[in-house]
């Protein structure tokens, strides 16, 4: 195991490239131009889409859930190949490649380029959410299982800290368009999204430079594309006999569902449901990230003292009650309340979530890519449910308040699959 210094901060500095792309696309500045473009002066939510018409925040729920779809198809095939050829490395940079150039791609997305700016959402989507099955492989081959808990949070902090930094040069950039040169404040949220992409590529180039490549020194023969089937294969049927990885993985696709589709698309609730402006939504994001980081280091250390099951039914407690309240928030005070309640458990059952689950692969396996496939299918497949249901029960109901309630009944499914998981008996696990 390469445990050292400089590779466990090598790793940790991969969050704190693709984060700038969740937080500043994902979460706050893209959704507030998103819906800007796409309104129109009767205040219309409706857009034309290839012909069609359909409410522009379902649009873009239906965008997510595509891009998290594809991925979800092709990533099984392409870790086995990764496992059997030892080249994850390989897979991360490409991936991170596709997400950076589509993110310097949304400069192009205006009004009259509505395709091309849902393409580019897609494709960025695919390249951030594709990156992590390789970029989380790497955690049980860098952390010794006393210290998995700690250093998977220690790489969401980097990544929150590192976000918000961007996050406030993005502002910083927007608010003194006119100053720095530019000739309205579309385009220079456009170059945000630029810069967004070069922060991502350019910093991954650490990670990318010192994380090991073939780490079990594998040496492939024959027919790469078969074999990689086969690697896949083998973890399957291995699955079988594990009921406990069973069990967590389904209890992690449900509450995942959850947590997935409140990061993704609170800006936009916020937005429609409260009609917050940029002025008012930013800076609760930015407090987001840094509370993100407290709990973050708040819930490794209680699953250090109480195991990662207990801590993790801790915060899904708190999600329930956060989308319960959701439902009935009317003022920006109110919403404020829920923003600091998502940031304290936000980073905690990120964080955990993908240690706990790395401390379920067996220890004796090599095949980490592989089985964080089956992990990351579950957290995309959730992701395309829940973006998906969202944006349907919208739809459907006129209402994202109904969207919000319904995320309540995934979190207590996910509740009721995990308690009946064990971890592993090691010298520092905990039930």
């Amino acid at each position: 195991m390469n445990s050292s210094k400089k590779v466990i901060n090598s790793w940790c500095m991969y969050d704190w490239a693709n984060s700038a792309y969740n937080l500043v696309i994902n979460t706050s500045i893209f959704p507030i131009y998103y819906t800007a473009v796409t309104a129109t002066d009767d205040g219309s939510d409706l857009v034309s889409f290839f012909g069609f018409e359909i409410v522009n925040s379902v649009l873009y729920s239906y965008a997510i859930s595509l891009s998290y779809l594809l991925s979800a198809l092709i990533l099984p095939l392409l870790s086995g190949i990764a496992d059997y050829t030892g080249q994850k490395k390989r897979y991360l940079r490409l991936f991170t490649t596709l997400g950076a150039v589509a993110c310097m791609g949304m400069f192009l997305f205006t009004a009259d380029t509505l395709e091309w700016g849902i393409a580019c959402v897609v494709l960025a989507s695919l390249g951030y959410s594709s990156g992590l099955v390789f970029y989380d492989a790497y955690l049980p081959e860098i952390a010794p299982a006393e210290m998995t808990d700690r250093i998977s949070a220690r790489g969401y902090s980097y990544g929150y800290a590192g976000s918000a930094l961007l996050l406030i040069a993005s502002l910083a950039l927007i608010t003194f368009y006119e100053p720095l040169g530019f000739p309205n404040k579309g385009m220079a949220t456009r170059t945000v999204f630029l810069m967004v992409g070069v922060w991502w590529i350019g910093f991954a180039q650490l990670p990318l430079k010192h994380l090991p490549t073939n780490v079990f020194n594998r040496k492939p023969t024959g027919k790469i594309l078969l074999n990689g089937y086969l690697e896949l294969k083998k973890v399957f049927l291995a699955l079988k006999n594990q009921p406990h990885i069973k069990r967590y993985l389904l209890a992690f696709f449900f509450f995942n569902m959850g947590v997935q589709t409140i990061m993704l698309l609170a800006t936009l609730f916020g937005t429609k449901e409260l009609n917050l402006g940029s002025a008012q939504l930013i800076p609760v994001i930015l407090i987001i990230q840094f509370v993100a980081i407290g709990g973050a280091i708040l819930f490794a250390r209680l699953s250090d003292k109480k195991g990662n099951i207990l801590s993790l039914c801790t915060m899904i407690g708190i999600w329930i009650g956060i989308c319960m309240f959701a439902y009935t928030i009317t003022t920006v005070e109110e919403f404020y309340i829920v923003a600091v309640l998502v940031g304290l458990v936000m980073g905690g059952i990120q964080a955990l979530s993908r240690a706990t689950f790395s401390k379920l692969v067996p220890a004796d396996t090599i095949d980490h890519a592989s089985y964080f496939s089956f992990y990351d299918v579950t957290f995309h497949i959730s992701v395309v449910l829940g973006t998906f249901s969202y944006g349907a029960i919208e739809q459907l109901t006129g209402s994202m308040r109904n969207s919000t309630l319904a995320l309540a009944g995934y979190f207590v499914v996910g509740f009721l699959f995990l308690i009946f998981v064990k971890m592993p008996k090691t010298s520092d696990a905990k039930t």
